[in-house]
């Protein structure tokens, strides 16, 4: 078959995937918003996403021929004194321990705690908006790495000269410390059937507070953090993206997506960004009738097994988030088997490491899409959670007595919210992919095919994506 043919069967295969998708029927945020009739047809929303995917295509194979974003351009902004920098750790050792405190004192339950709120809501989702917009804002709240840095800063006095020993990061661990942590976070508020207990998650909390101590005690500060951390790694992908960067004592500005394709990439990247996805396909999926089916065989499995009730729920549900991150990571795979097919000799490893950071925006348009409601409207627990932290009937802020107001926003913008971050972070995706290709290949036509196969890899998830969401019926 001719170039220019599996190019056009390339494309048109992109677009079936992504018309087969069907009509949107429910927001599955986490069951906060019902079903809902959305004002045009679904079927034009997969039209709209395929025209927009395959313009966007078109549109930088002809007017995007050299790279533009391989180089980073940024321009100082303004200074950042040290004094900024400490404060906000201190801010943010604070907010642990008034999270940590609420888990173990306040109230067994969850929508009145101050623990789960925060740490399912506005840390794990709101971060990653906020790493999105800003920069990695969590470097400077990052509650242990202010201890960590404060620790060593107290050490070096005390020593004077001496160096303190460290042992090297081990460089063939790379980020798989991060992927495995993401993924244990993911079983947490995923699988772990008593995932909102407050005492539990408050134990867990101070527990990965200790390790991490630990290992930046052996590892270094900066080169754990860099690394290893979960979740210092984890928002700092995000901020990648962002017009925002805070280095040398400054704030920097740069174009967005710009910080994406000078991502170092070491061992476990991949891993990262395919357990970032994977997990957030798993939470709509695990919502939707399709694994109510698959979870109810699994679960019986299990039983007959010899598991108790928590058990069987459990393993079921391990089952469940394992295969879609498999599921993602060979979709990821096939996609760049296909690159491979081009010419140049590029090996599959090394095109997987080349391409891994057009992941990043699919990952966080999964996120935006799947939690935007739970942030939106959970989030609002944070007016009367900051009155009432321990659930104990306090109101030191006069607003204990706020309420969720779920009039805010209406399901139809709930759901252009939900479709157009798809189709925006997937079109990121291509952009993305196109710079690289056309640095990577020597001859444009090799930098235009290679890209027949990530537009199918960009498709495939966009349908995936909008799959998820009309998949759900009801609440969950």
């Amino acid at each position: 078959m001719r170039p220019r043919r599996r190019g056009v069967a390339a494309l048109a295969a992109a677009c079936a995937l992504l018309l087969a998708v069907g009509r949107p029927a429910a927001a599955w945020a986490h069951g906060l918003v019902g079903r809902a009739d959305l004002p045009v047809p679904g079927w034009l929303f997969g039209w709209a996403a395929a025209v927009v995917l395959v313009v966007s295509f078109v549109a930088l194979a002809t007017l995007w021929p050299a790279p533009r974003l391989q180089m980073l351009r940024e321009r100082r902004l303004i200074a950042l004194p040290a004094g900024v920098v400490a404060a906000c750790g201190a801010l943010g050792v604070g907010l642990f321990g008034l999270v940590v405190y609420a888990g173990f004192a306040g109230t067994k339950e969850a929508a009145l705690n101050l623990a789960p709120n925060v740490i399912y809501v506005h840390f794990w989702v709101g971060m990653v908006v906020a790493s999105v917009l800003l920069g990695d804002v969590f470097a400077a709240f990052n509650p242990w790495r202010a201890v960590g840095r404060a620790s060593g800063w107290v050490v070096d006095r005390v020593a004077g000269t001496r160096p303190l020993p460290r042992r090297p990061y081990p460089p063939s661990w790379g980020r798989w410390p991060a992927a495995l942590g993401i993924l244990a976070f993911a079983w947490l508020e995923l699988v772990y059937v008593h995932k909102a207990d407050p005492p539990t998650l408050a134990a867990l909390a101070l527990a990965y507070f200790a390790v991490q101590l630990a290992a930046m005690a052996v590892f270094g500060v900066e080169a754990w953090s860099s690394r290893g951390d979960a979740f210092g790694v984890y928002f700092n992908l995000y901020s990648r993206l962002a017009p925002l960067v805070r280095r040398e004592g400054a704030l920097w500005r740069r174009i967005p997506l710009s910080g994406a394709p000078t991502y170092p990439v070491v061992a476990g990247t991949v891993a990262l960004l395919v357990v970032a996805i994977g997990s957030t396909t798993f939470d709509g999926f695990s919502n939707g009738p399709v694994w109510a089916s698959i979870n109810r065989h699994l679960q019986s499995f299990f039983a007959d097994l010899g598991a108790g009730l928590d058990g069987r729920v459990e393993l079921a549900g391990t089952v469940g988030l394992l295969g879609c991150v498999l599921v993602v990571g060979s979709f990821y795979g096939l996609g760049i088997r296909g690159m491979r097919t081009v010419g140049e000799g590029h090996a599959a490893r090394e095109l997987a490491a080349r391409f891994v950071h057009t992941l990043i925006p699919i990952a966080f348009a999964y996120a935006l899409a799947h939690y935007f409601s739970l942030l939106v409207f959970q989030g609002q627990s944070a007016r009367y959670l900051v009155s009432d932290p321990l659930g104990d009937g306090s109101n030191l802020f006069g607003t204990a007595s706020a309420h969720i107001d779920y009039g805010v926003i209406s399901a139809n913008a709930i759901w252009y919210v939900q479709v157009g971050a798809l189709i925006c972070g997937h079109v990121a995706g291509l952009v993305l992919a196109h710079d690289r290709a056309v640095a990577l290949y020597r001859r444009p036509g090799d930098a235009a095919r290679s890209q027949y196969w990530m537009l199918v890899v960009m498709v495939g998830f966009t349908s995936l994506g909008l799959w998820l969401l009309s998949a759900v019926n009801g609440t969950g």
